[in-house]
């Protein structure tokens, strides 16, 4: 493909939420009359990376994704924006409850926790998820002193221990952060995972007191307030009535399908003159080039240090010290009456456990429409830091021990309607200890190689919104270039 030097021709490499945000972005720009040649290229078949939407029956199965947490505004912003409005709708937070395997029971997560801050004492003081000691121990932390800034970034594990020590950690913490970003609290770091307790730390000292004083505004503000609240505002997450992939399908239909390349497998990347302002060339498989004025790394880290090497290989090793998690997401749908289940939303379950499961959702209290009338449907998530191994499982394997753990955890009458099994590999980046240092590094070097832009979910945070809100940015900068 020839070079303009009158349009400037961009690159999206990657066709999951981050790559299709920025394509669609630049589109809306060209259209504008922005001097744009957009195009994306993804290396499978399909657009939509981790989401993944399929219609079994009446019900609704996500294989990845099945949400996103109202806190954090891009995704419902963009929802609406592609007209999908009146399509969004938040959980059942009426009947919002999380339980953890405890000594083979399920026990409730206490109310008015903030993850691993209380905002109440009394619900915690009353779970049978912590020995007395722990409780005691709590208690005591209200006296704890801010921290000075500029210490070393630590691990989450070290972070907890230090304010509630260990019971907390394993018992309430650890499932939470491995059902969250399916990390191992021992080597995730907390000032990149958990900054907001990092600051409540330097401010307060104690999280007890902090997260009490936090619980005491809102109250106040809530009481205080005439407004209604906004609906989404209300639920702790929200999704699409037809499922995520709704949003896909919203996104690929505002595309120009000739500026969408699939199956192009991106091999190597490399500058084609030594002027500074030149143009990147970009080599994928089959013998397929593209020169470029500028490139969105919308694909994960690990992915893009593959092809870099070409370009520098320092800045390839940057991208790939970023770790991975892998995933199993494993659907069951039963009929009325097949599983007698506590009300909730589902369980997680701490590693001193010893159970393949990391947790279960029970999609059909979560959401409203996900399964028809009467029945239920489970979906079960395996893998993460603690056991990276069960992606070369096979089904018969996998669908063979969820089964067996269901059955010691819950009371199940019979056997699924249906099941499916959708497997992630190294598809969750690791914040670990030490990771800002590593996105940081990163941006440094790409400060030597002008109009590239990496988006997703490798450097600040691992929601839908951040990588609306990275995709975004990305294409903020292409257009100030």
């Amino acid at each position: 493909m020839s070079y303009s030097l009158s349009i400037r021709r961009v690159a999206i490499l990657g066709g999951g939420i981050s790559g299709l945000t920025a394509a669609y972005a630049l589109a809306r720009a060209r259209e504008a009359g922005a001097p744009i040649e957009e195009f994306l290229i993804e290396g499978s078949q399909r657009l939509g990376g981790v989401i993944q939407t399929e219609h079994v029956d009446g019900f609704i199965v996500e294989g990845g994704p099945d949400s996103f947490i109202s806190e954090k505004p891009e995704a419902a912003e963009l929802c609406r924006e592609l007209g999908l409005g009146d399509s969004l709708m938040g959980s059942n937070d009426t009947g919002r409850r999380t339980y953890i395997l405890h000594k083979g029971k399920l026990e409730p997560l206490p109310n008015g926790l903030m993850m691993l801050v209380p905002t109440h004492m009394w619900p915690l003081m009353n779970s049978a998820l912590l020995p007395f000691g722990s409780k005691v121990g709590i208690l005591a932390e209200w006296f704890s002193k801010p921290r000075a800034p500029g210490k070393a970034d630590e691990s989450v594990a070290s972070f907890v221990r230090r304010h509630f020590g260990s019971a907390m950690l394993d018992n309430i913490v650890e499932p939470l952060l491995a059902g969250v970003y399916g990390g191992d609290s021992a080597s995730l770091s907390v000032t990149s995972v958990l900054p907001r307790f990092v600051e409540m730390e330097r401010v307060y000292g104690s999280l007890v007191r902090a997260g009490i004083g936090a619980g005491r505004t809102r109250s106040r503000v809530s009481k205080g307030s005439k407004a209604p609240a906004k609906p989404e505002i209300k639920s702790l997450f929200m999704t699409l009535k037809g499922g995520l992939g709704q949003l896909i399908t919203a996104i690929e239909g505002r595309l120009d399908p000739a500026r969408v390349h699939l199956g192009r497998r991106v091999i190597g990347i490399e500058r084609v003159s030594s002027n500074w302002r030149g143009p990147y060339r970009i080599s994928c498989e089959g013998s397929v080039n593209y020169d470029v004025d500028a490139v969105v790394l919308a694909l994960p880290a690990h992915e893009c240090a593959k092809f870099l090497p070409t370009l520098h290989p320092g800045l390839a090793k940057s991208f790939d010290a970023i770790p991975y998690s892998s995933a199993v997401t494993v659907t069951l749908g039963f009929d009325p009456g097949v599983a007698e289940l506590p009300p909730g939303f589902g369980f997680l379950v701490p590693k001193k456990e010893n159970r393949q499961l990391l947790a279960c959702t029970f999609v059909h209290r979560k959401f409203r429409d996900r399964v028809p009338e009467g029945k239920a449907m489970l979906r079960c998530f395996l893998g993460g830091a603690r056991d990276p191994e069960v992606l070369q499982h096979s089904d018969e394997e996998i669908l063979k021990s969820v089964w067996r753990e269901l059955c010691s955890i819950l009371i199940l009458h019979d056997e699924p309607l249906f099941w499916r099994i959708s497997r992630w590999p190294s598809a969750m980046a690791q914040y670990t200890v030490g990771h800002q240092d590593r996105v940081d590094r990163i941006m440094g070097q790409l400060g030597g190689f002008p109009r590239l832009f990496p988006a997703g979910n490798a450097y600040s945070g691992i929601g839908l919104s951040d990588c609306i809100r990275t995709a975004r940015n990305a294409v903020k900068q292409v257009l100030e270039m």
